[in-house]
């Protein structure tokens, strides 16, 4: 399955650098691990925002739920997905 996964993330503004920069650099070694599993398609950031869109592959909702949660950053996380299907101009014939 394909999901359309934006996130914002909600990093309290006084977190210290320190542990922000942790956090941030414990994203990007998830990250590529997703990517690395074929989870995590695509990613693109949002510009003006502290916000991504991703195209998540999951065999189901659970697998990408656990996917997110691994994130280092998940519980200060706003997270929308969608599930996306195939529309029926993309099928084969």
């Amino acid at each position: 399955m394909e999901f359309l996964v934006r996130t914002e993330n909600l990093l309290p503004p006084d977190t210290p650098d320190d542990v922000r920069e942790s956090l941030r650099k414990g994203e990007r070694e998830r990250a590529m691990q997703l990517r690395e599993a074929g989870i995590l398609k695509r990613l693109w950031r949002v510009p003006g925002r502290n916000a991504t869109i991703g195209l998540y592959e999951a065999a189901d909702p659970a697998e990408l739920h656990d996917a997110l949660a691994s994130l280092p950053m998940w519980k200060w996380m706003d997270i929308t997905v969608e599930a996306l299907a195939t529309h029926p101009q993309e099928k084969a014939p």
